[in-house]
């Protein structure tokens, strides 16, 4: 019969039995017996995989020819198959929200024991969906135009990676960076594990073609930058940034007239305070853009209010010298954002039995990049402060790792980086003696054991393990015993040893950047336990965030090596270019919250709690007023409305209260 002979009416009801999830916990057939006599149900079939495109053809034909005017699933869960159900009922010419999941799986089947039980609670749920599904009303989907540009927050490899990739389809990105230079921690290294390539050689293609290939007109860099506001939502964000002066325009040259007139000077943080840095200075030797930066906290006008000119009466270009320069703030409009915000190594000082920061010669690993890289302080060649090459060398692994008080987790490259160490010393220092002290050993990967064989197989390398950090300490030696700078005590094969060393690299475990939290609360992405951010699965869907829109790439939501957080900055790249296609509009879900005028009173309480920055306020009428656009639905302002309001589409107190009742009935 056609649909005219059967007015919509009543509410159907499909139980399935996901094979023998659901069914050999529970008694399905009795579920629908006892669902048949509810009032208001037109009928109750059940189904062996409702999921399955059969069956997912043959219910929609029957929601067609037979004319339910509700429609209950009783299955798993929302999450895997809302929308699978929500495109059936769609299809069979009914509007998807008059069609309610219940998850009658992971809430029963696979939770309780006890048959019966299981089959009451069933059908508990099933009411509770029925009498639910009566109160909700049909909603349409709005449909919006989408921005397909893209920002990408962090310049190092994974960042600079997926705004290439976005380039290259392109896609207009902003690139923002913090610091004044490309290349994040990787450009500063000396080599790169496990390979041993150059650090700065293996950044350099992807710097020069954001800077100057053939797609760098679709990227836009931003660096001395920092998001500062996120509104809006997938397809359609509004992103503010602040970006600080440079006192320097583009058109420079980079040839460093400016830096070397200027007249005030600092130790060189990026070399360990070995050399100094002007007021006017590039970021470090070989930074990209290549291009310096007045230092306000140094410079002369800043802190002592002088007319000092020097740097822009040295400068060869004029008007490219600017002393007037100052903040601004940019606006862009993006459909995606990429977090790429990389991570820092934990503070070593923190385990102050260890030295850091308190006896000379005991560096940690970015530190220890320094001293060896051609552009550090000793020009290649590894020295102590003293000016000598190190012949004795202890590398402490695990320093804060794999600990409940610090960082119980494993960063997973630091040995790796460890035994990059040993090799490099025994490079710079042939003979040099080296003692790797470790917690635990954690080489996986196709080549990530090769250096350790190395290491293992050399005469004056030794390892000796350590049960917890506290058993290594540190101190100062006698500055003229001739034993070397350090003293070093350690487990040696059961027994407590001192030796003294020259130089000892502390290994710290990776850690999320200090920003990474306010960042994360900008964009509505947590971070969990430990600081990193949270994926919307951290097995399957590792480079999204669970907010439609936001992207994860690298080491912000892990520790992880180059390789792996540059195929996440890939992973990331994919999912923008596949959701957000030139020319085709985004469905925007109707669920949201609506303010009734009658009760409003103005409080402005619901504005404060919004996480989407969805409510405005209306001073003529003293009213909130919600955008259906920036509203995803989370009835957070539903709740905190001290006077009820506000009203949540398809979440209705009325529905919610049936919902309860239908349950205990």
């Amino acid at each position: 019969m056609s649909q005219e002979q059967h007015p919509r009416e009543g509410t159907a009801v499909y139980l399935c039995n996901c094979g023998t999830n659901i069914a050999e916990r529970l008694d399905t057939d009795e579920v629908r017996r006892r669902i048949e006599q509810h009032p208001g149900v037109r009928y109750v079939r059940t189904i062996e995989f409702a999921c399955s495109e059969p069956a997912q053809e043959e219910i929609s034909r029957e929601i067609a020819e037979r004319g339910p005017a509700r429609c209950v699933f009783a299955a798993c869960s929302p999450r895997e198959h809302e929308e699978t159900f929500r495109r059936v009922t769609r299809q069979g010419g009914l509007n998807p929200y008059l069609m309610q999941l219940t998850n009658v799986r992971e809430h029963v089947a696979w939770v309780t024991e006890d048959r019966d039980r299981a089959t009451d609670k069933a059908t508990g749920l099933v009411r509770a969906a029925l009498e639910r599904v009566a109160r909700q009303a049909p909603l349409d989907e709005v449909k919006v135009d989408a921005a397909s540009a893209a920002l990408v927050i962090g310049a190092g490899p994974s960042g600079m990676k997926a705004a290439l990739q976005l380039a290259e389809a392109g896609r207009k990105v902003t690139l923002v960076e913090r610091t004044g230079a490309l290349g994040g921690m990787p450009v500063l290294f000396e080599e790169v594990f496990p390979g041993m390539e150059c650090g700065p050689c293996l950044v350099e293609p992807l710097m020069a073609e954001v800077l100057h290939g053939p797609h760098a007109a679709n990227i836009e860099l931003l660096t001395l930058a920092e998001v500062t506001r996120v509104k809006g939502f997938h397809g359609n964000f509004l992103v503010e940034v602040r970006q600080a002066p440079r006192f320097v325009t583009d058109a420079c040259l980079g040839c460093g007239e400016c830096s070397a007139a200027c007249p005030v000077s600092e130790p060189d943080p990026v070399n360990l305070g070995r050399g100094e840095r002007r007021a006017m200075s590039f970021p470090f030797a070989g930074s990209l853009p290549h291009v310096p930066r007045l230092l306000e906290h140094l410079c002369v006008r800043f802190t002592r209010g002088e007319e000092c000119r020097a740097c822009e009466a040295a400068c060869p270009m004029p008007g490219v010298v600017d002393l007037g320069d100052g903040p601004r703030t940019i606006e862009r409009k993006v459909g995606a954002i990429v977090l790429a915000v990389g991570a820092d190594l934990y503070d070593s000082g923190r385990l102050p039995a260890l030295g850091h920061g308190r006896v000379p010669e005991v560096v940690d690993a970015l530190e220890f990049e320094r001293l060896c890289s051609a552009t550090g302080p000793g020009e290649g060649r590894l020295l102590t402060r003293a000016g000598q090459p190190p012949r004795s060398v202890a590398i402490v692994h695990c320093v804060g790792s794999l600990d409940e008080r610090h960082c119980a987790y494993c960063s997973g490259v630091c040995c790796g980086y460890a035994f990059k160490f040993n090799h490099i010393i025994r490079h710079k220092v042939p003979g040099a003696r080296v003692v790797h002290l470790y917690k635990q050993l954690s080489l996986a990967g196709r080549d990530e054991h090769r250096l350790f064989d190395e290491a293992r197989a050399s005469d004056g390398v030794e390892l000796h393990r350590y049960q917890d950090i506290d058993e290594i300490t540190v101190t100062a030696g006698a500055a003229d015993d001739g034993q070397g700078a350090i003293r070093v005590s350690y487990p040696r094969e059961g027994a407590p040893t001192t030796e003294a060393f020259d130089m000892v690299v502390l290994c710290p475990a990776m850690v999320p950047r200090g920003s990474s939290a306010a960042l994360g609360t900008m964009v509505d992405v947590r971070t969990g336990t430990d600081g990193f951010y949270r994926e919307l699965h951290s097995r399957i869907d590792a480079a999204r965030s669970p907010v439609k829109g936001v992207y994860l790439a690298g080491t912000c939501q892990a520790p992880m090596d180059i390789q792996r957080s540059v195929n996440m900055a890939a992973a990331s790249v994919g999912y923008i270019l596949s959701s957000l296609v030139e020319g085709r509009q985004l469905e925007v879900p109707p669920i949201a919250a609506a303010v009734e005028d009658e009760r409003c009173s103005g409080c402005r309480t619901c504005m404060t709690v919004c996480p989407y920055r969805a409510i405005t306020f209306d001073e003529q009428r003293m009213k909130a007023s919600v955008s259906r656009l920036l509203c995803m639905g989370c009835g957070t302002c539903v709740a905190g409305c001290p006077s009820g309001a506000l009203r949540g589409d398809h979440f209705t107190n009325d529905a919610i209260l049936a919902e309860i009742a239908g349950a205990l009935s």
